[in-house]
Formats: C-alpha cells, structure tokens, sequence
C-alpha cells in the first residue's frame, strides 16, 4: 500500500476513471457520480499525470481506451465491484432494526426462549430474529448477524466465545422413571426404551457411543423411537417416551422446572463446546453486539 500511495495520492481518480471506462463515456459518468463533467475530465487528467501514462484516446464526442487504460481497467473493475458489495453489505447490515441468531430449533426453544424476557428487559429496542435451521449456515454470505455451533471454536473466518462444554446424560420424564423402575447400572439403561436423535446434516453423539464412553462399547441396543430434531426428542422424553439425551446447557431449565429428571452422575463431556460466532470480516453492528454480549453474559447464569 505505500507504494501505491506514492503512485495515488487520491482513490477518488480511481473511482471516476471506472465508472467512465465502463460507460465509455465522460458525460454518463458525471451523470452517475453526480459530477460536473469537466470534473470527471480533471479527475482523469489527475489519474494520467501521476501514472505520466494517457488512459484514453479523446476524439469529438468518443473517448476510446489506451492500451495502458485496457490494463487498468481489467484490473481494478472487479476489485472495486467487489468493494462496492460489501461496503453495501456492512452498510445494511450496520441499518438493520433486527439481529440474526441463526441455532437450532432445540436451543431456540429451550435455552433462549426463556431469557427472552430479560433481553427485552435490558434492550427494549431490539427486535431478535431466530433463524432455525438443520445447518449451519455461512453467516456472512447470508447476512446473519450471530450463530451457535458445537465444536472446537476453530471455524475459519469466525470469532467464537464459549458458552457452555458439551455434557451429555441421560433424562426422562419423572411419570417415565416412576413407571420405568430402578437403575442399579448404566447396562440396565441398555433394556429402558431409548429415544434416538438422528439429524441428516449435523454429526451428533449417538446411543453406541454414550454406552462406549461408559466402557459399553460392544452393548446391543434395543430398537426405539428415532427423530431427527432434537426439540421432538425432548419433546417425546418430557412425554414419558423413554430416556433422551440431554445436553447440559439446554435441559437445565426443563429440569429446574421438574419437567425432566437427569441421571448426572452418568455424564459423558464429550471434549466439544458451544459457541457463539460471528464473522471476523466486519464490526458487528452495535445492536449485533449488545445480543452477544447478553447471550455470554447469559451464559454464566
């Protein structure tokens, strides 16, 4: 960049000569720059004496690119465009009135629903927009402002703050517990009916590899009630199904609320996390920021 400060001294010649060797026309580009013309004609007559090079041939009424204007054409059109695109994009994104939290449908409903009370509590002027979906999208191609992933916190291009490690255990019902008997082992939980998670897109924890932690690895499973989204799951446990997985940092309000039971003391922590991520390519918008830090400050609570 320093050299091409000794070259520029100005990025606005730039900016004009674009525009009229794309409209191959002086008058056109005044017109979409909001120019007078002979202003576009001193900005790219400014352009040429810094390179001492002539950028376009003028006749009456044309002007017609020089070799050297083809050059400069060919490599700067698309770098400005791209700029121009994402300058548009923080622009918008900085306007917003909402913020984007893109998760899943189980942490939606069960981790943040009931904090949302305290978040319009400390921040009444902001408007949360939910985005459920079964992967995790890019949030930057999408314009989403904040994501939760499970992981390590190495996604290229995003910063991550933990929220919680992932710990699993079993939980039910307390009329499926009642019904269900004792547990004297983890092997009898083996003979209990067992609601499988099994999502198409996202690799979660299974049955075989809970029993496998627990030294169980070669333990045959009986069949049971498979769904591929993690809120039914819990939804089908809380409904005296059989015993769900429960993830620590979701299930802990359903269990204050007696509505599930969890077995802790036969807790797997898997070595994952959750995160909260966001772009590293651009400044979160200042409503993007006061949501990450209630989510993280949430998170302790």
């Amino acid at each position: 960049m320093q050299r091409l400060s000794h070259l520029i001294q100005n990025a606005r010649p730039l900016i004009v000569f674009e525009a009229a060797a794309r409209l191959q026309s002086f008058t056109r580009a005044a017109e979409e720059l909001n120019m007078q013309q002979p202003s576009v004609s001193a900005s790219i007559r400014q352009l040429e004496d810094n390179l001492n090079l002539r950028l376009f041939k003028r006749s009456h009424r044309k002007i017609e690119l020089t070799r050297a204007g083809q050059r400069l054409f060919a490599d700067i059109a698309q770098p400005l465009g791209s700029l121009e695109d994402s300058l548009q994009s923080i622009k918008q994104q900085s306007a917003l009135d909402y913020v984007t939290l893109s998760t899943s449908s189980a942490f939606s409903y069960y981790w943040l629903m009931p904090r949302v009370p305290d978040l319009r509590l400390q921040h009444p002027d902001i408007d949360l927009r939910m985005l459920n979906s079964d992967r995790d999208p890019e949030l930057a191609q999408d314009d989403i402002s904040l994501g939760i992933r499970l992981g390590k916190g190495d996604w290229a291009g995003y910063e991550a703050v933990k929220l919680a490690d992932e710990i699993i255990y079993p939980v039910a019902s307390p009329h499926f517990l009642d019904s269900a008997g004792t547990l004297e082992n983890i092997q009898d939980l083996s003979t209990q009916r067992l609601i499988h998670l099994e999502e198409p897109i996202r690799a979660r924890p299974t049955w075989s590899q809970w029993f496998g932690h627990h030294g169980l690895g070669s333990i045959t499973l009986p069949r049971g009630l498979r769904l591929n989204d993690y809120a039914l799951v819990l939804q089908a446990a809380v409904s005296g199904e059989g015993y769900a997985f429960g993830w620590d940092h979701i299930v802990q309000t359903m269990i204050e609320r007696r509505l599930l039971i969890g077995l802790k003391d036969w807790a797997w922590a898997t070595g994952n996390s959750v995160f909260l991520v966001w772009p590293n390519d651009r400044a979160l918008a200042p409503k993007a920021e006061q949501v990450r830090d209630w989510i993280v400050a949430s998170s302790t609570r």
